[in-house]
């Protein structure tokens, strides 16, 4: 692992194995590169894989102020350019982290070969902005302690605590994020309009959403893959945190989609 200090911030990334096929894993909202930890050895063969604690995440860059999907796809192009990254690459992403793929395959479509959207998260529905925002600036002033049992009764409910030594491991880090970070990071989420983003993208997209996600459930799910031009749907035995919980299920929705594309 290493830090690096492209568009404005300081990221910390890692990048695994060295086949021709590029990769970029982009973990979800409180989470960190290490989200995939368990999907990576499956994934690895045949593949070049990015990923990074995105800016005001894990060990990265915090942020002062409300992010926005767009500069974290732009992220994602200056760390591809500072590594050596060229060509199409496949992206998978996990909630906001998906969101943040979508952006980049729409912002930028010739880099974009294919996206795999796990529960992906891309706006709110406009009568839940205040609500969400009062509960936000409570998590900034109360810290993410305050707040964990309750964010994972829906996203890391019993039924989906396969593991006991991830889930442990999981909450801790989660627990550990910096509270005014993870705020703006989640008025990003709240103040975002990628309607126009996600109608323009052309490269294949899968789209999954978990059975046992009480956060962003299919019903959810499935109308923003209906907003993406030929985006394929489909359910899984899993939860909201995909990658963490069914490690070995997610490592085969992803391979198995990105293989026929050459991905």
């Amino acid at each position: 692992m290493d830090w690096i200090d492209v568009n404005g911030a300081a990221l910390r990334y890692e990048i695994a194995g060295d086949g021709p096929r590029p990769l970029v894993l982009v973990h979800e909202m409180g989470g960190t590169l290490e989200s995939w930890d368990h999907v990576l050895p499956a994934l690895l063969p045949g593949r070049r894989i990015l990923r990074h604690d995105w800016r005001g995440a894990g060990q990265s860059e915090k942020l002062a102020a409300p992010g926005r999907f767009e500069t974290m796809a732009a992220d994602i192009a200056a760390l591809l350019d500072a590594t050596g990254i060229t060509g199409k690459v496949a992206l998978a992403g996990c909630a906001v982290g998906a969101g943040i793929a979508l952006t980049f395959a729409g912002l930028y479509p010739e880099r974009a070969a294919a996206v795999v959207a796990m529960a992906p998260a891309t706006g709110m529905a406009p009568e839940r902005r205040a609500a969400m925002r009062e509960r936000v600036a409570q998590t900034a002033a109360r810290g993410m302690r305050a707040s964990v049992e309750e964010s994972f009764a829906n996203s890391y409910p019993p039924e989906t605590r396969h593991d006991a030594e991830h889930f442990r491991a999981f909450r801790a880090r989660w627990i550990a994020n910096d509270p005014v970070s993870y705020a703006n990071i989640y008025r990003m989420l709240i103040d975002a309009e990628l309607g126009a983003i996600l109608a323009g993208i052309a490269c294949p997209v899968l789209a999954i959403a978990g059975t046992k996600d009480r956060l962003r459930p299919p019903a959810v799910v499935e109308p923003i893959a209906a907003a993406i031009p030929g985006a394929r749907f489909i359910t899984v035995e899993s939860g909201h945190f995909m990658a963490v919980q069914t490690p070995g299920l997610v490592a085969r929705a992803i391979g198995d989609f990105l293989a026929p594309l050459g991905c």
